[in-house]
Order: C-alpha cells, then structure tokens, then sequence
C-alpha cells in the first residue's frame, strides 16, 4: 500500500515533519505514522531506514546512539527546508486524509467479505447439524414409532446445540487466528527494526574500521561465526 500513499518525494518530507515534533527512535517513527494513518497504513523498516540514512547523508538529520537504539533528530538544515515546503507538506496531510479515508474503506470492505464467509459457513454448518438431527430423528421414527415424539424433540435439540457449538468453535477460533497474526506482525514489524539498526549502525562501524585500515579477515570471519551461530538458535526456536 506503501506507493500510494505518499507521492514522489513526499515521504521525504513528511519524515522531516514528524522528527521536527521531537527526536525519535526507528520504531518510534513507524508508529507516529501509522498513528497518523489511524494504524491503516504501517511503513515497514525496509521503507523507513533508506530514506533517513539519505536524509542523513543530505544532512538534513542526524543520528546517535541510545544505549541499544538508534535516535534520529532533525538538524537546522532540515527546518529550513521543511519551512520552505510548508506548503507542499499542507497538500500531503491533506492527501493523508484522503487517503486515511479510502484505506478505511478497503479494511471495512475486507471486513465486511470475511463477515460474509464466516456467515456462509456458520449457515452450512447449522445446515448440517439440522440435517444430522433429523436423520437421527428418522432412524428413532423406525425404531420405535410410539417415541417419534420424543425423539424429533431430541433431534431437534441436538441441532441446536450443535448450531450453536459450532458458532462458538468458530468465533474462538476467528478470534485466537486473529489475535496470533496480529501478535505475530507486531513482533514481526520489531524483529525488521531491529535488524534494520543493527545492519546500519555495524555497516558504519566497518566503514569507519576500513578508514582506518584495522578491518580484517579474522574479524569478519568471527562475524560470519557469530550471525551463524545467532541464526542457527533463533531458527530453532521458532521450530
């Protein structure tokens, strides 16, 4: 959804808007914007990073270490450009709106289609369940014809209570689905972030080594080691 959101250029902007507010961390900005687009609209890390590591190199925001974060703030050469194109940035929030707008509509329609499913099976399923009683009630009928009666009722009963078994098994089960994947995004979103630092800020770690001339073989062989031995684990925990 990314590419329709924000015109050439304006996610840029916007960028320098938020950090204008206050200093803030990677995650930190995913979440300013995805408040701003009422969590329609949620840029991943892959989006985010390669345009403050430009912005950086423009000169427009810099960045320091925080403990285990990297915290990105807005330099006086980033204002002065964000003030020349105040309005450019008044046509973006506006187009934010518009687009606020129509991803809410996209996430109702999308709603609206899985209520629609879950409806169709919900109806099959009491459909079968009916279906089960009254074949049980037909095999009492010929069994014993004095308790017909007695056992259309039961049947009858059974049906329900299945119906109503089987609304209940499914709204859990649509409710756990939903509460996992979106538990699983969220960690999946922070995973990306954290990687994201860890990549930009050990590339410039090296960089600097390699101007200093102290970067070599052993050190990188230990690193290949080391993210080895990380990967190995955190694969066989998610196994």
């Amino acid at each position: 959804m990314s590419p329709a959101v924000f015109g050439h250029g304006h996610l840029r902007l916007y960028l320098l808007h938020v950090l204008d507010e206050r200093p803030m961390h990677g995650y930190e900005i995913i979440q300013a914007l995805s408040d701003r687009f009422g969590g329609t609209y949620v840029p991943s890390a892959g989006t985010i990073y390669p345009r403050l590591a430009k912005l950086e190199a423009e000169g427009l925001v810099t960045k320091q270490t925080d403990g285990r974060k990297t915290v990105y703030a807005i330099t006086e050469a980033g204002r002065v450009e964000l003030n020349d194109r105040r309005d450019e940035l008044e046509g973006i929030e506006n187009g934010i709106g518009d687009s606020v707008r129509r991803l809410a509509d996209e996430v109702r329609s999308s709603v609206s289609e899985a209520m629609s499913t879950l409806r169709a099976e919900l109806a099959a399923a009491a459909r079968e369940a009916r279906d089960d009683g009254r074949a049980s009630a037909a095999s009492a009928r010929e069994a014993a014809t004095q308790a017909a009666g007695a056992a259309t009722a039961a049947a009858r009963e059974a049906g329900a209570a299945a119906s109503e078994a089987v609304r209940d098994a499914t709204t859990s089960m649509h409710s756990t689905i939903s509460e996992t994947r979106s538990d699983g995004r969220a960690q999946l979103q922070r995973a990306e972030v954290l990687l994201a630092e860890f990549r930009q800020d050990l590339r410039t770690e090296l960089r600097t080594a390699v101007a200093r001339g102290s970067l070599d073989s052993s050190t990188v062989d230990e690193l290949e080691s080391r993210l080895s031995r990380l990967r190995a684990d955190i694969v066989s925990r998610l196994l």
